[in-house]
């Protein structure tokens, strides 16, 4: 070959079958010991495809090579195989069976292209035809794992980076030291990958993602799962079924009907209530076995569970049964399947039953329900509910104790099911560092009712406190976020992730909660192994044989009304009566579930289901075969065993979370698509499916039908029977591509994969926690944001010679009364007093106003009149009212009026009445709006409407005014709910950003010192936010030009939510060593760089800086000299006394109660003579101008 000829190639492959710690690795075919492996990586937004980091150099044959004939083969193709590696360590080939059914389908692999290995397996490869690659080009080759037929698809990418072409990996290079190993070159590989937006497509394959950014290159590193990833898996019942010989002696084995059987070759720890016999919570009598595990043989449990990598949660069954059927069962499944019975009575049910209720009793709570949990209706939380609730607080607690003992640093957590919903709230407080996701597998209702639970923000803040919650449906994550818009004032939205793509999340306190959707599925190897059992083939054909000649509906539901089995019976009715031709040609094998936990809803739908069946069979005899069991003699085997039997499912419930009836059905008929299926002349493999199941969504190849609908059940039946072959065919294929394509193990991998992906912050200052019990939240910070040191604050002001002070009013140095809405709009309406600082906070800023180094603003948003009448009294106080479109200037004196003028020009106000009228019409379409006018601005605020219908109404506002007022030098602004929920129009270029340049370019007529030093702002709130992030920039930059002056390091940069602004314009008007400090009240994101958590400690810190100006005169040092100077030392001071005691203890910011007077040399003056017997150094310090004694001064503080 000629080596002068080279190509940049980047390698990626369709991965449809890996499982949990498996990776792929590319592999030319002459690397026998795979010493040049080269591995691919996968990340969430391009799963399944799995891709080389970097492109690798492939060697390309000369012009005479590819144009002789007789050139051999390999000359002009590369091939290469992929091989499958189980934590590092190579486990096998790729196999025709790894390629998707629908790729694979009427095509034959060519056998030339399969060599025998060393370990008897057949190893195939792929060719790439080198003659379509050019010299120093970069492609990216997509093939499919196990596809090995025909050339593979090329992408051409046009645009070269040569820097990055000469990091590429040579993978045909003959000086390729055999001893790299694959760890070093994964090693070499994870630094970060290429992208690009220009390709030039040879192929249909999917666009792969770009490789050569025209942008500053950004490293996105891949999201992938290997051996060395710890899982700890949480859900209420641990996936194994216990059993115990008779001499006492315990057994486990894989419970395979539940979801999380799964194997792995990840490192799993299961966390669970064991399941043997009182599985449910029961409680026997007489210490029968239902009362669970014996307390002297739970260490054998223990021992039992080891070799399964699971953990049991030992719980009291009282106390288990009490969360389960209690709460669980009778409060939170009614709920979260849209179920609320406000009408239900209890006598009415009774009656129903047929019996009394101590007779019902016995009959309800049996094997099952020995635990006598009350199922009635919802009354909140009092009585019987308040104690289910503490049940179920109780157990998620065990659960939590458990967690953490199993928990290892690093490892994901990952809890499943309604029953530990308030879990993550636990879990975050004590293991903090933890990636927490929670996984749903129920619906989740509309807000209307899932606001009917009293405990509802409780169960929310629980959810957001895992960093994911997943669904199988995102019309249930719909409803979730729809919830904590509407009960928590939270917004959510598409946010970038870090492999470079867009997640779904709910904004929480700062934190950003992951919300996925994605549907699980079933394994279809364990379903193949148990269909070709003995047993399930026997009692398939003995089900054939029992209605032989009749076309076989089958249905297995749970006996409660929400499997809507008594509209199955109607639509069953309907039917027989239009088409009396099938009458004794078909039957319905409808199987009943014992749902005891659901009490009365058991009863009632068992006796209503009875009487149909018994309605239906008089009309048309042996129509309907009805069984009621126990759930466990329906499990898997005898379950596919039916299925299989059957030509027709039907699942009709009418609400439904994961159903995997309708998965095990297709896969029991997979058959029917082969030559030998079609000839057994059955129309079999169609379900009729409900839409309100949460696999319909996937199941597109099923009959769908509205359960409601009795007709259409009907239709379904006749359109089962007479569908012609070529669209049953269509329809089982359709519907097998899910659940071959789509199983567990994928579906679990896809999630976790997500939830590693999930940023978490573990600096403790930027990922903290706040509130009580289970009002417990985790805040998400920005980078350096630390609560206010204000020792450091203190140190600086003391430093300072020319010092602003910045204060917000509502909320900063008074209760904010924009908090409550009904004190808002009574306010507004002028029918409530506002709230007033307190005459400690009056005295602090009086006082800071008489230090003449002090320049003090009070920034409010409410108006002149109000400000005026509340704080227009203290001299040298600088006021501004309406987020600074007012501004009155400090004086020395007081006034009972102020004088104000305007931040901008004050222009044509025409605009107002054209506010004000186009906001009247939205007022009186939305309930719960009103307008609210000040002097400069027109607001509509919609923070009392629904929160949906308001924001749709206020965008819709916001489009209006900008088109209306358009001519007009005006600002429109719109603001979410969690920010007070308002369309605000006001003059243009207002805010308080720009109030706090303005204030310091007008700085040198406020001070006696040209340049600011020290600058403070302090606020609470969004509107604050411009002021906030205007201070820190400008400390920022001061900051900044320091370090580069000395040569240092760069700052970082600022967090991405503090919007950059021009302050440039105030670099002549401040200090080059100017400290500025930034606080925000309440613990919150902002733009500041610090917080306090209330106005008190804006009252404490306040209080320290006057004591930092206005010292105790009793206290006469060095500086008490200076102060002669201007006559202010004190003529007559207090005689000496022998209990002197001279203070050298902490600052007087540390100080609590009276402070302890001292003396110095002031006091030693003799108090008989004359003032003239001061020493000659006192009257040369006193005689000082005032430059110099401020000078002087700044040694001394």
């Amino acid at each position: 070959m000629d080596g002068s000829s080279v190509a940049h190639t980047n390698f990626r492959v369709r991965c449809e079958t890996l499982g949990h710690g498996e990776d792929v690795y590319l592999v030319r075919s002459d690397d026998v010991n795979l010493a040049r492996a080269v591995p691919l990586y996968t990340r969430t937004s391009t799963y399944p495809w799995y891709s080389t980091l970097k492109p690798l150099t492939v060697t390309l044959p000369s012009e005479r090579i590819l144009k002789d004939p007789s050139a051999p083969k390999h000359t002009k193709f590369l091939y290469y195989s992929y091989a499958i590696f189980r934590s590092g360590v190579f486990h096998r080939w790729e196999q025709l069976s790894d390629a998707p059914t629908e790729l694979m389908e009427g095509k034959q692999q060519d056998d030339n292209m399969a060599v025998e290995t060393s370990s008897d397996e057949r190893r195939h490869h792929h060719e790439l035809p080198l003659r379509l690659l050019h010299n120093r080009e970069l492609y990216v080759v997509n093939d499919v794992l196990g596809k090995t037929m025909g050339p593979p698809d090329i992408d051409h990418i046009r645009e070269q980076s040569e820097p990055q072409m000469k990091k590429a990996e040579s993978l045909l290079s003959a000086k390729e030291n055999s001893s790299n190993s694959i760890g070093r070159r994964m090693d070499r590989g994870s630094r970060g990958s290429m992208t690009s937006d220009n390709k030039k497509h040879v192929g249909f394959a999917p666009t792969p993602p770009p490789f050569h950014p025209k942008g500053p290159m950004v490293n996105k590193q891949p999201v992938h799962l290997n051996s060395t990833d710890g899982l700890v898996v949480v859900s209420a019942f641990l996936p194994v079924v216990l059993t115990r010989s008779d001499d006492g002696q315990w057994s486990a084995d894989w419970d395979y009907e539940m979801l999380l059987s799964m194997q792995t070759h990840l490192r799993v720890t299961r966390v669970g209530i064991v399941k043997w016999r009182g599985w449910h919570g029961n409680q026997g009598a007489g210490g029968s076995p239902e009362g669970g595990v014996p307390l002297e043989e739970r260490d054998l449990v223990e021992a039992c569970l080891v070799p399964f990598n699971c953990v049991p949660v030992w719980v009291e069954p009282k106390l288990f049964g009490e969360m389960y059927n209690g709460f669980c069962k009778g409060v939170l499944w009614p709920v979260l399947h849209n179920v609320t019975s406000v009408y239900a009575d209890d006598e009415e049910v009774m009656e129903s039953k047929g019996g009394t209720p101590n007779a019902m009793s016995d009959q309800q709570f049996s094997e099952y329900s020995m635990d006598d949990v009350e199922q009635g209706p919802i009354h909140g939380d009092g009585g019987k509910e308040a104690e289910l609730w503490s049940s179920y607080t109780a157990v998620n607690r065990r659960f939590a104790d458990t967690v953490v003992q199993c928990f290892n640093e690093g490892d994901l957590v990952w809890i499943h099911g309604f029953h530990l919903l308030i879990l993550p709230s636990y879990l975050t407080r004590r293991i903090p560092m933890a990636k927490i996701g929670m996984f749903l597998h129920t619906p989740f209702p509309s807000s209307e009712i899932f606001r009917t639970i009293w405990c509802r923000e409780d169960i929310l803040r629980g959810m957001l406190n895992a960093d994911q919650v997943g669904f199988h449906l995102y019309e249930y994550a719909r409803h979730f976020l729809t919830c904590c818009r509407r009960l928590l004032g939270m917004n959510y939205g598409m946010i970038p992730d870090s492999a470079g793509g867009h997640t779904l999340a709910i904004d929480s306190n700062g934190r950003h909660v992951a919300v996925t959707s994605i549907h699980a599925g079933i394994e279809p190897p364990v379903l193949n192994q148990i269909l070709m059992h003995t047993v399930t083939l026997e009692k398939a054909n003995s089900i054939r044989h029992q209605f032989s000649g009749k076309v076989i509906f089958c249905a297995i539901d749970r006996l409660e009304s929400l499997k809507g089995i008594p509209l199955k019976l109607l639509g069953l009715e309907r039917f027989l009566r239009r088409c009396k031709e099938w009458v004794g040609k078909i039957v319905l094998v409808q199987v009943g579930i014992s749902a005891y936990e659901r009490g009365d809803d058991y009863v009632k739908t068992k006796k209503e289901v009875n009487e149909l069946v018994t309605r239906v069979n008089e009309m048309w005899p042996g129509t309907v075969h009805f069984q009621e069991c126990a759930e466990s003699e329906m499990r898997l085997q005898q379950r596919m065993a039916l299925l299989r039997a059957a030509d027709v499912a039907l699942v009709t419930p009418i609400r439904d979370g994961l159903n995997l009836v309708p998965l095990e059905f297709t896969i029991a008929h997979q058959d029917a698509l082969t030559e030998l299926g079609k000839k057994d002349g059955r129309k079999r493999g169609l379900c009729i499916l409900s839409e309100f199941s949460s696999c319909t969504r996937v199941m597109r190849g099923a009959l769908h039908v509205n359960p409601w609908k009795v007709s259409e059940i009907a239709t379904a039946f006749h359109s089962a029977l007479v569908i012609s072959e070529d669209e049953r065919m269509r329809r089982i294929s359709t519907a097998l591509e899910f659940v071959t394509r789509v199983t567990t193990q994928r579906w679990a991998l896809a999630v976790m994969l997500d939830l590693k992906g999930v940023h978490k912050n573990l600096n403790p200052l930027q990922n903290a926690g706040a509130g009580l019990g289970l009002g417990y939240r985790r805040l998400g910070m920005d980078t350096d944001f630390i609560p206010l040191d204000t020792s450091t604050v203190i140190k600086g002001y003391k430093d300072a010679r020319a010092r602003l002070i910045l204060v917000d009013y509502g909320g900063t140095i008074v209760v904010n009364d924009n908090l409550d809405s009904l004190m808002r709009f009574q306010m507004v309406q002028q029918t409530r007093t506002p709230s007033l600082p307190a005459p400690e906070m009056v005295e602090t800023l009086t006082k800071l106003c008489e230090d003449k180094r002090n320049t003090v603003f009070v920034v409010s948003g409410k108006e002149r009149h109000s400000i005026t009448k509340t704080l227009g009294h203290i001299p040298n106080l600088g006021l501004a009212a309406e987020h600074g479109m007012f501004i009155s200037w400090p004086t020395k004196k007081s006034l009972s009026k102020r004088r104000w003028e305007t931040l901008v020009t004050e222009g044509d106000r025409s605009w107002r009445p054209l506010a004000i009228s186009i906001m009247d019409v939205y007022q009186s379409r939305t309930h719960g709006s009103y307008i609210e006018e000040t002097e400069m601005k027109v607001l509509w605020q919609y923070r009392d409407a629904d929160p949906e219908f308001g924001y749709l109404q206020a965008k819709e506002l916001e489009d209006h005014l900008a088109n209306v007022l358009r001519n007009y030098a005006v600002d429109i602004l719109h603001t979410g709910m969690e920010e007070g929920g308002y369309v605000e129009v006001r003059p243009k270029g207002v805010n308080k950003g720009v109030l706090a340049m303005h204030v310091i370019r007008n700085f040198t007529n406020l001070s006696t010192k040209a340049r600011l030093d020290f600058a403070l702002a302090i606020g609470d709130d969004h509107c604050d936010e411009p002021m906030l992030s205007v201070m820190r920039q400008i400390g920022r930059r001061v900051r900044a030009a320091r370090l580069a002056k000395r040569g240092e390091d760069p700052l970082p940069d600022l967090p991405s939510t503090i919007t950059m602004v021009d302050v440039s314009s105030v670099d002549d008007y401040v200090a080059q060593n100017l400290r500025c400090y930034t606080c925000t009240v309440g613990k919150k994101p902002s733009a500041a760089a610090s917080y306090l958590h209330e106005v008190a400690e804006v009252q404490e810190l306040l209080d320290s800086l006057v004591k930092m100006s206005t010292r105790d005169q009793k206290y006469y040092s060095s500086v008490d000299l200076f102060q002669a100077g201007q006559n202010q030392y004190p003529t007559s001071p207090t005689p000496i006394s022998p209990t002197w005691q001279v203070n050298t203890s902490t600052s007087l910011t540390n100080m609590s109660g009276p402070m302890v007077k001292s003396r110095s040399l002031a006091d030693m003056v003799d108090l008989d003579g004359p003032a003239n017997k001061l020493t000659s150094r006192w009257l040369q310090i006193s005689s000082m101008d005032e430059t110099v004694d401020e000078e002087e001064d700044e040694n001394f503080f």
